[in-house]
């Protein structure tokens, strides 16, 4: 299977954007509505908005302005409570030589991944980050202040009141400059399902943070990060990716790019169709970089040199 990543520059949402995303309208639905056929009426959505992070509300006013009057579009743009869904994702944070840097494995369905990379400047802060559908959302990013957030699944996908976690990590990269910063953030912002988020800055202070939309933000000292909050089965894949990254930083002989070679392998590495590794990212927030890895290609970008392109990837057949 092919997939092609591309990378862009786009300060603010604009005709470009608008193109994107009424050519994927149909499929931004099915990420929003799920099963449920009646979506919260815009204002609701709004009102949630301008409640928990007015610093967007000006930008969402103007996508919606670009969309035009389209009800579910509005509500759709707004992130607010859209439906479950499940991913894999490893990530561990790197504090030695080379460092400090975040290291991570994006796992999803190819089909259902946006694949831009782009770097923004909504606020005056530049970002350059892995967007995803449909507007704003970033899987995994960093600021020129030297704040990388990255996500994963923290559990069961299971909706509740909240908004979705890759426009959660817009808000951090929009607003927050430290880890201190966005974690007192976060305590305050309700994610529509269980999510951890694993913040970096360019001090090397870093924070993993258990949310979720029916209990209280857990702030913690990991390092490493998979698909479980507090407890996981010993025997879980998540648990035993984990374990696989807490061995990799325990050991003194570990070097960044060892630790990087471990993400292509199994169990971190997944040839899954339903959750395949689409790419590794490597951040490092001193140096204002990002390299997104697959094997046997990096692609580099910078706040000094970021570059437009594309690239596509051959994964084979993937496995059932």
């Amino acid at each position: 299977m092919h997939k092609t990543f591309t990378a862009h520059r786009e300060d603010r949402p604009g005709a470009a954007w608008l193109a994107r995303f009424r050519a994927g309208r149909d499929e931004a639905a099915r990420w929003y509505l799920g099963d449920t056929a009646a979506p919260l009426p815009p204002e609701a959505c709004r009102a949630a908005l301008v409640r928990h992070m007015p610093e967007l509300v000006r930008h969402y006013d103007a996508a919606c302005g670009l969309v035009g009057d389209d009800d579910l579009a509005h509500s759709i743009l707004s992130h607010y409570r859209p439906a479950a869904h499940r991913q894999g994702c490893s990530q561990a944070v790197w504090l030695g030589e080379d460092g400090p840097a975040l290291v991570r494995n994006y796992d999803y369905p190819l089909t259902s991944i946006t694949g831009r990379i782009e770097r923004t400047a909504w606020s005056g802060r530049r970002v350059i980050g892995m967007g995803q559908r449909p507007w704003g959302g970033c899987l995994d990013g960093m600021n020129d202040d030297g704040l990388v957030v990255s996500c994963t699944l923290g559990g069961i996908a299971r909706r509740g009141e909240g908004f979705a976690i890759i426009l959660i990590l817009r808000y951090l990269l929009e607003t927050c400059g430290s880890v201190a910063e966005a974690t007192e953030a976060l305590r305050c912002l309700p994610p529509t399902q269980l999510h951890n988020v694993t913040l970096l800055d360019r001090t090397g202070d870093h924070a993993t943070l258990f949310l979720g939309p029916r209990r209280e933000a857990a702030v913690t000292r990991q390092r490493t990060c998979t698909n479980h909050q507090e407890r996981a089965s010993p025997a879980s894949r998540s648990a035993l990716r984990q374990g696989v990254l807490d061995e990799a930083l325990d050991d003194p002989s570990t070097t960044l790019a060892g630790l990087t070679a471990r993400f292509f392998d199994p169990p971190l590495y997944s040839r899954k169709a339903a959750f395949t590794t689409a790419y590794t990212a490597v951040y490092r927030p001193a140096e204002g970089r990002v390299d997104y890895l697959w094997p046997g290609h990096r692609w580099s970008q910078s706040f000094s040199r970021f570059e437009e392109g594309a690239y596509t990837h051959d994964y084979g057949e993937l496995e059932p």
